[in-house]
């Protein structure tokens, strides 16, 4: 396992490889949308803050897996500066924020070239529009639909169980305590709060819509809200837990209330599964989200059992990504007796089985835990071979298709922001050792020791 940090607008990563003449075969992007209009007046739309923070995290990764071939962490076979789609697969939810987020992002992975030249048969020549922007399709996946449209993220995941087990979190005893905890504290809100929310909705139950709108007014009004330090802290501390709570139940034995993460967890088997079984054709996988999907995934992989702040909702522009490394030498994609697990590694074969215990991985599966019986799930009985999410990868089942035990390290690098600051990240069941990096642009770095529950 590898783990990087993001700090603001910079990324501080690891200097150099975990193993002896590492190469990254492809990895997993997944990406939560830039800075955007406040969610309580709907129809939310990305900034121009959150268009340049999405395309300068994809700057970043076009640095550390695009362009250049002597990067300690370039995609073997990538192509360097001309996009190629079948290398590829960019999907995000059919949402205008998220949407125009992974269009960014693209951007700053392959930037315009001057390469976009034609030279038609009368030998003029036609070069591209926009300096030779590139292209990039962004795919669209059936989750999450509207999500930014929505003030309670989980109430748009399509799966009946997933609601039903998100709303039985407002008759619980720990909302009403915190309902009843809080009440003053919204209500001493009110001046800065009228004209956004009624009276009656300054609770505890708008937390997070609270939350984002003094947010947006903090990053964007020159006339910042009347808000203290530590009422700031407050908000932001109910929000997360009012927002982690909805997508998240650690005494469910099913775990339907992370839905998206068990998704996603599925849809990462799915992309990298296309490199492994393609031989390293298929290069990438990006997908955009909430920050909703984030919280499932963090819930299914135990990340708040190593740590608190995995239940911090992660700033904008945050991605986290998986990395399939081998160390054998050479340009071939390595055979299954070439690597073996170490301490800072995970093998393929433990990646694989490990996700799947906790993935969605059909739509039949999907439509099992979620109760569904309409629309896909009408027919789910004939789709065990299709991926929950339709347009997840490459184009490969969601099921791993073949064996290959230790052929890859799954390596994971974690680029976010949660809470307040840059915190630390790991997968669940995995010690973190801190130690200091030195230059102006670096920070705390964390590197997992090794899996403890294996």
């Amino acid at each position: 396992m590898r783990a990087s940090l993001q700090s603001g607008l910079l990324f501080a990563s690891l200097s150099a490889p975990f193993v002896d003449a590492e190469r990254v075969l492809g990895a997993y992007i997944y990406s939560r949308h830039g800075d955007r209009t406040p969610k309580v007046f709907g129809n939310t739309a990305l900034t121009v803050l959150g268009y340049r923070e999405v395309f300068n995290s994809g700057s970043y990764y076009n640095g550390r897996y695009i362009a250049e071939d002597d990067s300690a962490f370039h995609i073997q076979g990538i192509s360097n500066s001309t996009v190629q789609a079948k290398q590829i697969s960019v999907t995000a939810p059919d949402d205008s924020v998220l949407q125009n987020s992974a269009t960014g992002f693209m951007q700053g992975v392959y930037p315009p070239t001057s390469q976009n030249v034609d030279t038609l048969s009368n030998k003029t020549k036609q070069e591209a529009p926009l300096g030779g922007y590139q292209i990039v399709t962004v795919g669209t996946t059936d989750t999450n639909v509207d999500s930014e449209s929505s003030t309670w993220l989980q109430g748009s995941s399509g799966c009946s169980k997933a609601t039903v087990s998100s709303s039985s979190y407002y008759t619980s005893k720990e909302y009403f305590d915190l309902e009843a905890s809080t009440k003053d504290f919204y209500q001493s809100l009110a001046p800065v709060l009228k004209g956004a929310f009624a009276e009656k909705d300054m609770t505890f139950k708008n937390a997070y819509t609270i939350f984002d709108y003094l947010n947006v007014g903090r990053i964007h009004n020159e006339t910042k809200p009347n808000v203290t330090d530590a009422q700031w802290i407050q908000l932001q501390s109910l929000a997360n837990n009012q927002q982690f709570n909805l997508a998240y139940n650690s005494s469910e034995t099913d775990g339907v209330r992370a839905i998206d993460g068990k998704v996603l967890a599925g849809e990462i088997l799915s992309s990298l599964n296309d490199t492994v079984t393609g031989d390293g054709k298929f290069k990438l996988g990006v997908q955009f989200g909430s920050y909703g999907t984030f919280f499932s995934f963090f819930g299914i992989m135990q990340m708040p059992a190593a740590s608190v702040d995995f239940t911090g909702v992660v700033d904008y522009a945050s991605t986290f990504a998986i990395e399939l490394v081998t160390d054998e030498a050479g340009p071939d994609f390595p055979s299954s007796d070439k690597i073996n697990e170490n301490e800072k590694v995970i093998s393929w074969s433990k990646f694989v089985s490990k996700t799947k215990e906790v993935a969605v991985t059909t739509d039949t599966e999907w439509c099992d835990v979620c109760g569904n019986t309409d629309g896909k799930c009408a027919t789910s009985d004939s789709t065990d071979s299709t991926s929950a999410s339709s347009s997840s990868s490459g184009g490969s089942s969601g099921g791993v298709s073949r064996p290959v035990a230790g052929v890859i390290g799954a390596m994971v690098t974690l680029a976010v922001i949660l809470g307040l600051g840059a915190l630390f990240f790991l997968v669940g069941g995995f010690t973190v050792a801190k130690r200091r990096r030195g230059g102006p642009e670096m920070s705390n770095a964390t590197t997992v020791t090794g899996d403890k529950k294996a």
